[in-house]
This record gives structure tokens, sequence and C-alpha cells, in this order.
């Protein structure tokens, strides 16, 4: 049962960070560990870092592309770096990132939220196929009530254009909403926005952002129940 003097009160509306948060952003990797070797840990956290920063710097020129282009070429980067992983297993990385695993919580959690009356929807900088392919491959369609990308903005978070998404196509204000993330600067940009903010901290990392605090920490998305 949701706690109505817990981090939900008040809160019409639950928009969820797709990758990281939702979806297991190491989980294509995972999946062929054995083949690709002892580096399979390293190279999957250069293919996740690449692809946030080329979003980033994209931002910060004034361009946008497609956030599955930037995948792919975050993954051919980090075949670079890792020259003895066989790039045979390219595509099969990409397919494996195409239906990444939902963590296990997440069916449940969204299906209690819709059970009180909050709304759920999913605020990504994946593009529109990226992220319905995702959604419908880990079958969390019917425990949404939108899927929202930033494609409608061509802007990635954390610009306030990206969150502002959320409000326009949900019609809520920006206290109505809290905002979830795995991802720590994520987290800021839509506290700074004028969002309540969850941060998932499924690692146990420490604080970074110290001028934005997070609503509330939670080790998994059911700490929000």
């Amino acid at each position: 049962m949701t706690d109505a003097s817990g981090p939900l009160a008040g809160v019409k509306a639950a928009v969820f960070d797709a990758y990281g948060t939702l979806f297991d952003v190491n989980a294509a990797v995972q999946r062929y560990a054995e083949a690709v070797g002892p580096d399979a840990a390293h190279l999957s956290e250069v293919w996740r870092n690449k692809q946030l920063e080329y979003s980033w710097t994209l931002s910060l020129m004034g361009q946008y592309a497609a956030f599955w282009d930037l995948t792919v070429r975050a993954l051919d980067y980090a075949l670079a770096v890792h020259p003895q992983v066989d790039p045979g297993l390219r595509e099969r990385l990409l397919d494996a990132y195409r239906d990444l695993d939902a963590y296990p919580e997440v069916p449940g959690v969204l299906a209690a939220l819709r059970k009180h009356g909050i709304r759920t929807a999913v605020l990504t900088n994946g593009n529109a196929a990226m992220v319905d392919r995702a959604v419908a491959s880990a079958g969390l369609a019917d425990h949404l009530d939108a899927v929202l990308s930033v494609d409608d903005a061509q802007v990635f978070k954390t610009h306030p254009d990206a969150y502002r998404i959320a409000l326009t196509r949900l019609a809520v204000g920006q206290g109505d909403v809290l905002f979830c993330s795995s991802n720590r600067w994520d987290v800021a940009g839509a506290g700074v926005f004028g969002f309540r903010t969850a941060w998932v901290n499924r690692k146990g990392l420490p604080d970074e952002y110290m001028d934005s605090a997070p609503t509330v920490v939670i080790g998994a998305l059911d700490g929000l129940l």
C-alpha cells in the first residue's frame, strides 16, 4: 500500500527515467558476458559513459541526434577501446540493447502506483522508436499512461525543455510530479526544473550534487511504496 505521508503524498504523476532506472543498461553486455570475456564490465561502462557524454556534448553545441544513433556510436567507441573483444558481437549487443531487461520490481511498482490513482509515465532521452520497443519488450506498456521522449524538444536532459514535455503532455504542474531516476545528474536537473525527485541509488553511490538535493533517496523503485 502507498504511504500517503511518504514521497508520494500529493503526487499526481510519477515520471520515470528509462535507461538505468526502469531498464538495466548493463543487461546487454551481461547477456553476452562469456563471449565478451574478462573486459565485459568495463566495455559496458565505457559504452554507457560515452552514450551520455555524446548527448550532453550535442546539447551544449545546440545540436541533436537520435539517442539510438548515439548508442551505436558509443558501442563502436567501446569496442575500439577493447580491440581484444570480437567485433562480430556488435550486432548481437545492439539487438540486446533494443530489448533490455527491466529491473524485477518495476512492473509491480508501476501497477501499484496506478492502483492508487497516480499516473505513470516515462520521460527519456531515448528516441520514440527505441523506447517504445524497450517498453513493449519488457511488458510495461499496460502499466504506463504515457511514454515521452525528448524527441519532442530536440534537446537532451538536463535541459529544462526536456522536462517541460511532461507538464505539457500530462497536463500537470511541476509540484504535482515526482520524477524518479537512478542518474544523479538527471535528478539534479529535474529538481532545478521544479519537480519533486526520487534518486534511485541502486549502487549506494555518494551524493555529488549538494546544491540540488533529491526529495527522497531509495535503493530500488519499491522504496516508493
